[in-house]
C-alpha cells in the first residue's frame, strides 16, 4: 500500500476521535518511529510503498488508537527533557510540567556537587534527566515496581546516565537509606473523584499505581516521604530540600502538611498554563 493511502484510511478512522490536528500528529509520529521520516520526508514521499512487515505495523498502530491507548506505548517511546525514554504500561507517561519540576531542580543546583534521590521513579526520566544535566550530582532513584525499575534502568543505559536504583516500598519504610540533599517525588495525586476529568487513554492504559490515591487520605505519599525526611534529618545538622509536583487542588493542603512537620520557606510555583503544580520546601 501507497504511504498516501494508508494516511487517507488513517484519517478516516481517526478524525471522529483525535480531530484534524491530533490525527496528523499521531500519523508524523508514526512515520518517525516506524519510517524514520521526517514530516518533510513525508511530504516528498507519499508514493513511498509500504512493504507488508511496514503496512502490518501501521495496521496495528491504528486498531490500538482506535482504542484510545497512548500513542507513546504504541509507539514504545517518548521525548522528555530533550532525551528520548522508553515507556510501557508499567510506566507512567511523563508530563510537560514534570519538565518544568527537573528544570526548577536543575537551574537551582547547576554546578554544585550533591546527592540526590528521585521517589517514585517510573521511568526514570526526573532522574536521569537530572543526572545528564548535573553532572556533578550523585543520583539515586527509588521505585516498588520491579518493571518499572526496569524500564527505567534501559533508559538510563540508552541515556548514558548512572543512576543508583532501589527497589523499596517507602510506605513501610521509617528513614531513608542514606543522606541526600536534594529529594525529588512526583507521587500518584489523582484523587478517584477526579476520575470523572480524565480521558480514556489514561484510564484504561496508565498504571492506576502511578496516579491514583483514596479520597480519604490523597496526600498519603507526599507526607510520608515528608516524614521520611523528619526522621531521617533531625537530631543531624545535614539539610534537604524538597521538590514536590502536586495536585493542583491540593496546593494549600501539601504546604500545611509540610509546615507542620517544621518544614520552612516553602514556594509554590505555576506551571505552564497558570496552576499551582510544583512545590520547594527546605528542612532545617
Amino acid at each position: 500500500m501507497l504511504l498516501q493511502k494508508f494516511k487517507t484510511t488513517f484519517a478516516e478512522n481517526l478524525l471522529p476521535l483525535y480531530g484534524k490536528e491530533e490525527t496528523l500528529q499521531l500519523f508524523y509520529l508514526l512515520c518517525e518511529a516506524f519510517l524514520g521520516f521526517s514530516r518533510v520526508d513525508i511530504s516528498l514521499n507519499f508514493n513511498y510503498l509500504l512493504d507488508q512487515k511496514q503496512l502490518k505495523k501501521f495496521e496495528d498502530a491504528l486498531e490500538r488508537l482506535l482504542k484510545h491507548e497512548p500513542i507513546q506505548y504504541v509507539i514504545g517511546t517518548t521525548f522528555f527533557y530533550g532525551n528520548t525514554f522508553s515507556v510501557t504500561p508499567h510506566t507512567l507517561i511523563p508530563r510537560p510540567e514534570t519538565e518544568e519540576l527537573v528544570d526548577w531542580v536543575v537551574r537551582d543546583t547547576t554546578g554544585k556537587s550533591v546527592q540526590i534521590l528521585d521517589i517514585g521513579t517510573g521511568s526514570g526520566c526526573i532522574a536521569i534527566s537530572i543526572a545528564k544535566n548535573l553532572p556533578l550530582t550523585t543520583v539515586s532513584a527509588i521505585d516498588f515496581s520491579a518493571k518499572a525499575l526496569k524500564i527505567a534502568r534501559q533508559n538510563a543505559l540508552s541515556n548514558n546516565a548512572s543512576i543508583n536504583f532501589i527497589k523499596k516500598d517507602i510506605l513501610v519504610q521509617n528513614k531513608l537509606d542514606d543522606v541526600y540533599d536534594i529529594v525529588i517525588s512526583n507521587p500518584p495525586y489523582v484523587r478517584e473523584l477526579e476520575k470523572k476529568e480524565m480521558s480514556a487513554n489514561v484510564l484504561d492504559f496508565e498504571p492506576d499505581s502511578a496516579l491514583f490515591v483514596s479520597d480519604n487520605d490523597p496526600l498519603i505519599f507526599y507526607r510520608k516521604i515528608a516524614q521520611l525526611i523528619v526522621n531521617t534529618y533531625t537530631n543531624s545538622h545535614n539539610k534537604c530540600t524538597l521538590y514536590y509536583e502536586i495536585n493542583e487542588y491540593l496546593a494549600e493542603e501539601t504546604t500545611e502538611m509540610l509546615q507542620q512537620l517544621d518544614f520552612h520557606s516553602i514556594e509554590l510555583k505555576k506551571d505552564f498554563r497558570g496552576k499551582p503544580r510544583m512545590l520547594k520546601a527546605f528542612f532545617q
